[in-house]
């Protein structure tokens, strides 16, 4: 296996040291960084550009699973470092994924480096996805929303949310200081977000309901909502019919 270039991120100095303590006895691999936090881990992948990053997935402000969602496709390849229980650590198994578990222990390393050196020459992006929505359904609903908007993290409460609304590839997620873009679709925020606020009204907008004025007439067969900001959006009979089981 070439020299892998790689980020440990872990908010315990201690925990830090001891894995870089590791992996210098694994001339295989280059630690090009170190990270206490997930802000500075979605930065230093980005800046540093690392093959491999050893992740912690119990961090404060941002844990491990908001890194990877953060990440998205700029994701390198992730070794999950972890102090989880035995269910937990199914889930890694059950995709397929590499994981060490806290204590790390030199032959654990020597394993998890063999099934990095496997998989590597194929350069296949490793399947994270199922596994971060495994974990998005089983926080549901969900407090807050992460974005990452050109180098900036924003971490938006859902009770700030007014509304959020599809643009191609993206959503649009409407506060009333700002808008923000991130890279999602309607259906999985739909499935993150509390059921007796946010409504899909409409295939294009999820509305949370605390910030609905009134809904009026708009042609024959539609309608739209008012929003006590003024705003108005559109209502198609579907998200009418929900609405009006609700109201």
């Amino acid at each position: 296996m070439n020299r892998k270039r790689a980020i440990i991120v872990d908010d315990e100095h201690l925990a830090r040291k001891a894995l870089k303590m590791i992996l210098d006895g694994f001339k295989e691999i280059e630690i090009v960084g170190e990270c206490s936090d997930g802000f500075e881990a979605v930065k230093a992948v980005k800046e540093k550009k690392p093959d491999l990053v050893f992740l912690d997935i119990q961090m404060p402000k941002l844990d491990g699973f908001d890194v990877l969602e953060l990440l998205g496709k700029d994701a390198p390849f992730i070794v999950f470092v972890t102090a989880y229980d035995e269910y937990a650590l199914q889930a890694f198994e059950a995709h397929a994924l590499d994981y060490l578990l806290k204590p790390v222990k030199p032959e654990r390393m020597a394993k998890t480096l063999d099934r990095v050196k496997e998989r590597f020459p194929g350069k296949s992006r490793q399947p994270v996805d199922k596994l971060l929505q495994q974990h998005r359904l089983k926080e549901v609903p969900h407090k807050r929303i992460l974005v990452r908007d050109r180098g900036n993290i924003y971490i938006i409460p859902t009770e700030d949310i007014i509304y959020i609304e599809a643009q191609d590839d993206y959503v649009c997620i409407y506060t009333a200081n700002k808008s923000s873009l991130k890279n999602d679709t309607l259906a999985n925020l739909e499935k993150m977000l509390d059921p007796q606020k946010f409504y899909r009204i409409h295939r294009s907008y999820i509305l949370n309901i605390d910030y609905l004025n009134t809904i009026e007439p708009y042609t024959k067969d539609s309608r739209i909502a008012i929003l006590i900001n003024g705003k108005t959006l559109p209502v198609s009979r579907s998200g009418y019919s929900r609405l009006v089981k609700l109201l």
